[in-house]
């Protein structure tokens, strides 16, 4: 009996498993590259291959009509191509121009639609109105240097010819295939369907294209593919919202540091708080949007907060453990600005250009918070909207305000501006009017204001 239970059970288990093996088609990410090749488009593509390379997607096929873009935003997208095991695809619908043409270069397969074509991808100014501008040539010189280098870079990852790349963006070199010139000194090359297609060499392997297909549909059916699941990407408002916030993410994050400082430094939670908090939130979602920050970035930040906090707060003067919690911040933000694997934390490189740009964004944003509050310490406490903003809603009695006036006292903390003193064996938080006291400095208060206790320092006569 035991032996017949133990059979159905397997039996039952093989079936389920055949089942679930025949049910669950193959995941393919079609992600299009259609128009200009801008900023928000790479968001996009992060997100598509985060995606894909999550639930272990069998391709991932770029399917193209775009004239081209900026320089920049190609660059990052082929670094993000080039990071992933999953096998890549180029569907050229109709044109892969400039920018189109370099990062078709950098997948491995090529396929191509009847008269569409590729190339023609050396570089060009745009003036503010969208014409193109003229260069001098030496700048000329510079830039199409730059970007033949990339288009071999891209050529070489894709397993493509290094020298047709270059073609396509010099116009001084001339190209030939088995024999005949395609592409003469003084023309950019570019290639049809059918040119990218022809055989070549002692191998007959295609010259680009590897060969023209309809549509994606036929495409998938060209490569084993033809019953899997197609997941076309698309770019989303949040994603052209995280554009604009990547534009301005030092001023956030000088925004943010500089408004949860003044907060901390404040009696009771006001405006500072929320603006800071605000403004740094605005980064984080920005840059998890781009595919940058993960939320173990989000819990380091606020892990370094609390450090902090309590260095602030519970442990008197300043040592270890605020230099720790400054130092987890500055970490949280730069590795929520360099570029990572997608579906993994590794950065996608760790050479110094990797961090460069964000540490030096970072480091310029706390020097521009340690500013803004040193200004608005200075200034705030004297203008009657800071006086409105910081008071509590309990408030003295007009005689204790009077006995507190003029009550002499030590300071227990470091005034930055805020802390706390001692008065007759009474500790009382207390502010200052801007200026930094050292603990055990003599107080004297000068001003009351409900809960809100200014001293002064007469330790100086």
């Amino acid at each position: 009996m035991i032996r017949k239970i133990l059979f159905a059970l397997i039996a039952s288990l093989t079936l389920l498993t055949t089942h679930a093996q025949e049910t669950h088609a193959p995941i393919v990410y079609i992600i299009p590259i259609k128009k200009a090749i801008e900023p928000a488009l790479l968001y996009v593509i992060r997100r598509g291959v985060d995606e894909a390379v999550r639930n272990n997607a069998q391709a991932i096929i770029f399917e193209m009509d775009t004239p081209g873009g900026a320089v920049s935003t190609t660059g990052e997208i082929i670094a993000t191509i080039t990071h992933t095991d999953i096998p890549s695809y180029t569907f050229v619908e109709h044109n892969a121009y400039s920018a189109g043409a370099i990062i078709a270069l950098a997948t491995p397969n090529i396929y191509m639609a009847p008269g569409s074509v590729i190339g023609a991808a050396t570089p060009l100014m745009m003036s503010p109105t969208g014409g193109v501008q003229e260069m001098p040539d030496a700048v000329q010189e510079k830039m199409t240097s730059a970007v033949a280098a990339m288009v071999r870079s891209a050529a070489e990852q894709g397993g493509h010819d290094k020298q047709l790349a270059e073609a396509m963006v010099r116009a001084d070199m001339e190209y030939s295939v088995n024999g005949t010139v395609i592409s003469e000194k003084g023309r950019l090359l570019t290639l049809t369907n059918e040119e990218a297609a022809q055989l070549v060499g002692e191998d007959q392997h295609p010259l680009l294209s590897e060969g023209t297909v309809k549509d994606i549909d036929e495409l998938l059916k060209t490569i084993g593919l033809e019953n899997a699941e197609k997941r076309i990407l698309e770019v989303t408002s949040a994603e052209k919202l995280a554009r604009m916030i990547a534009a301005i993410a030092p001023f956030l994050m000088m925004l943010g540091l500089g408004g949860l400082w003044m907060e901390i430094k404040t009696p009771g939670f006001g405006i500072f708080g929320i603006a800071g908090i605000s403004c740094l939130l605005l980064f984080f979602f920005g840059h998890h949007i781009a595919g940058l920050a993960g939320m173990e970035d989000i819990i380091l930040f606020a892990l370094g907060v609390g450090l902090l906090a309590v260095e602030i707060f519970v442990i008197p003067g300043f040592g270890v453990v605020g230099i720790g919690g400054l130092i987890i911040i500055f970490f949280s933000l730069v590795n929520a600005m360099v570029e990572h694997l997608p579906g993994k934390m590794r950065p996608v490189s760790f050479s110094p250009e990797a961090f460069s740009g964000p540490f030096i964004t970072v480091t310029l944003s706390f020097v521009g918070a340690v500013a803004l509050v040193l200004i608005a310490g200075k200034f705030l406490p004297r203008t009657r909207a800071f006086n409105t903003l910081v008071l509590d809603t309990v408030l003295s009695e007009p005689e204790e305000e009077k006995e507190l006036l003029g009550i002499e006292g030590v300071a227990h903390s470091d005034l930055r501006p805020g802390g706390t003193a001692y008065f007759a064996g009474r500790k009382i938080d207390v502010v200052t009017l801007g200026d930094y006291i050292r603990r055990e400095t003599p107080v004297r208060i000068v001003e009351v204001h409900g809960n809100r206790i200014v001293v002064e320092d007469i330790s100086r006569g």
